[in-house]
């Protein structure tokens, strides 16, 4: 409910900022502009950018080998997103690595990492190539990590000074210095030393966990949304906020576009704005239609960095150029209940009120305490939608890399079997006459508010994986509707549709 409410206020906001406009365009700058460096200045400090030539080539290399290692191996898949309801296929394929058990959240779709290479866990690989691939991921993400310190290192220092002094001594006053120059001093006061307690602030908010690899070639799309708010064309991704993401993290991300002497420049006179076969980052202050947004171009081997709380504060889009692009986007991902840890632990303790008789072997539950039912039901609800159905929404696309995410899912379903059992077990208890009216109508209350919720959300993947856009993905990518079973089964306790069930604990109270 909370995230439909803030669907639909961002739907008003983007509505009424539309009806402002009109027919109009905001105007919008790039580093060729004379103002280009001043807006960035003032209104855009924590983008910090990097050209190619900063990174080692050793590290481009390895990077770029991976990118088209992967791409070769078919590891990359447009996502089947819910949004406003409606289920639409991603322009953009994808796919998530980085720490073993961790998950990513966006558009109400729950990515699962592909693992990289981590000490003491045991990942097979499907191919040496593959294990390559992301051994080079995680070796960008330590750089980029570093990276990430320096540069919160040297604005933490530069907002200090500033306090401090209030004549502070612009060293780059001049419009025409490239924005890399200007970073520079960034580079050279982050060499100082912070407090104890501001590193490990700066490492917690720049220890990316996963990263979010993209993929797309832009004269394969039928479609691409035009921007629509600056006129900057064609949209790769629209304007959004990352979600899911640590407070004030934050985000790195590395760019590679495949560019051939077809798309790296035109010796014809430019057209005023944005060169449109040149793959840009656009960034704009949210909701404001007062402050010009910036678009800059992305090349080879450059990367940017989003510190701080801009991902908050301004929103970005992707603009499209006119050849294919890998990009790995960097990510302290909010895993507080996102993580195989998580959840498992979330299991444990929901079947910590199921106990076995020692000489019938009978199951029971501990307690019927409200409190308790609510706890496990809702536990259930999450295992069942946040994470069985999830994972088996996205067909068998994670067995293309490994197959280390199949013992864990097993166990999962292991302990949602048990829960269905409880299920049946309260349904059993409720239905008694002897206990106390009071707390009986109250547990049942509880427990049809959350059986309801569960027959809606059944309902919704069921015609989700049976949808047109379903049916149009590539076989091993299709959904499966998992876990589903029809009445005969006899190993479930309970059946697949709870309509009946419902209706009988509404008769219960009436």
């Amino acid at each position: 409910m909370k995230r439909r409410a803030g669907e639909r206020e961002k739907e008003l906001k983007k509505k009424k900022l539309l009806e402002e406009l009109g027919e109009k365009r905001l105007p919008y700058v790039t580093p060729d502009d004379a103002d280009f460096h001043q807006l960035w200045k003032t209104k855009y400090s924590k983008l910090i950018f990097r050209k190619s030539d900063t990174v080692p080539e050793e590290l481009h290399q390895i990077v770029q080998e991976g990118f088209l290692t992967l791409r070769k191996h078919d590891c990359f898949f447009q996502d089947l997103v819910r949004i406003k309801g409606k289920d639409f296929v991603t322009p953009v394929s994808r796919i998530l690595i980085g720490n073993p058990g961790y998950t990513y959240k966006y558009l109400n779709t729950r990515l699962f990492t592909v693992p990289w290479p981590t000490e003491g866990y045991d990942i097979k690989y499907c191919s040496p190539q593959i294990r390559e691939a992301c051994k080079a991921l995680i070796r960008l993400n330590d750089y980029l990590h570093i990276e990430a310190v320096k540069a919160l290192q040297g604005q933490n220092l530069s907002e200090t000074k500033e306090a401090q002094d209030t004549t502070v001594i612009d060293r780059e006053q001049n419009t025409g210095a490239s924005l890399t120059e200007q970073e520079s001093v960034s580079k050279d006061q982050s060499s100082c030393c912070v407090q104890e307690d501001d590193h490990l602030s700066l490492k917690n908010r720049t220890s990316y966990n996963l990263t979010l690899l993209n993929y797309m070639d832009p004269l394969q799309m039928l479609y691409l949304k035009q921007e629509p708010y600056f006129g900057m064309g064609n949209m790769a991704v629209s304007w959004h906020h990352d979600e899911n993401l640590v407070e004030s993290s934050t985000v790195a991300v590395y760019s590679y576009s495949c560019e051939g002497s077809a798309v790296e420049g035109s010796s014809e006179q430019k057209l005023r704005g944005r060169d449109p076969a040149v793959w840009h980052v656009g960034l704009k202050v949210a909701w404001d239609i007062e402050t010009p947004g910036l678009a800059i171009p992305l090349h080879q081997g450059d990367f940017y960095l989003m510190l701080d709380d801009l991902n908050m504060t301004h929103q970005h889009c992707v603009l499209a150029g006119f050849s294919p692009r890998f990009s790995s986007t960097h990510r302290v991902a909010d895993c507080s209940r996102g993580t195989l840890e998580y959840i498992l632990g979330q299991c444990e303790l929901a079947l910590q009120n199921l106990q076995t008789d020692s000489d019938s072997m009978a199951l029971s539950l501990k307690s019927l305490e409200t409190a308790v039912v609510k706890q496990v039901e809702e536990i259930h609800n999450e295992v069942e939608f946040e994470w069985l159905r999830q994972f088996w929404f996205q067909g068998k696309r994670y067995l293309k890399f490994t197959d280390w995410w199949l013992k864990p899912m097993a166990k999962l379903e292991e302990f949602w079997r048990k829960m269905e059992i409880m299920t049946s077990l309260v349904l059993s208890e409720v239905g008694k006459k002897e206990q106390i009216k009071q707390q009986r109508n109250e547990t049942i209350r509880c427990f049809f508010l959350v059986l309801t919720e569960r027959q809606k959300l059944r309902k919704e993947w069921t015609v989700r994986c049976q949808s047109e856009a379903a049916e149009n993905l590539p076989e091993d990518q299709k959904p499966e509707c998992h876990p589903f079973w029809t009445n005969d089964d006899c190993n479930m306790p309970l059946p697949y549709d709870l309509e009946e069930i419902i209706a009988y604990l509404q008769s219960l109270v009436q």
